[in-house]
C-alpha cells in the first residue's frame, strides 16, 4: 500500500507563509510526478502545483505562481510547497497526489490522473 502523509497545515493571516510536506511511505512505486491539489466544500479538486520526478520541473496554476514553491527531495521521497503571500482564497484542504504513469505534461492538472492520494492538510487564511 502507497502511503502519502500531509504535514505543515494552519491558520495562518492573509499575507503569511506556510510549508505543506508530503511524505511517501509504505510500497514504493515509480513516480513521474508529485504534487498538490486542493479543494474546498461543493467545489472539484483543484490543481495547485506539481513536480515531475525526474528533472525537478515545476507546474503551478496560475492563481499561486509567484506565490507557491514546489520543491521535491528524492532521498527523502518528500514534496514539499512553500507558500507565501496567502491569501483568504487560498483557504481549503490541499492533497498531496502522486502520478505513476507517463503522459503530455498537459494532463498533470487533472485530479483523475493521479492514482496515489494523501488523506489532506488544512489551510486556512484569515483575512
Amino acid at each position: 500500500q502507497v502511503l502519502l502523509v500531509e504535514s505543515g497545515g494552519g491558520l495562518v493571516q492573509t499575507g503569511g507563509s506556510l510549508r505543506l510536506s508530503c511524505a511517501a511511505s509504505g510500497r514504493t512505486f515509480s513516480k513521474i510526478v508529485m504534487g498538490w491539489f486542493r479543494q474546498t466544500p461543493g467545489k472539484e479538486r483543484e490543481f495547485v502545483s506539481t513536480i515531475r520526478w525526474n528533472d525537478g520541473t515545476p507546474y503551478y496554476a496560475d492563481s499561486v505562481k509567484g506565490r507557491f514553491t514546489i520543491s521535491r527531495d528524492k532521498s527523502k521521497d518528500s514534496v514539499d510547497l512553500q507558500m507565501n503571500s496567502l491569501k483568504p482564497e487560498d483557504t481549503a484542504v490541499y492533497y498531496c497526489a502522486g502520478l505513476a504513469r507517463f503522459m503530455n505534461s498537459a494532463y498533470y492538472t487533472d485530479a483523475q490522473n493521479y492514482e496515489y492520494w494523501g488523506q489532506g492538510t488544512q489551510v486556512t487564511v484569515s483575512s
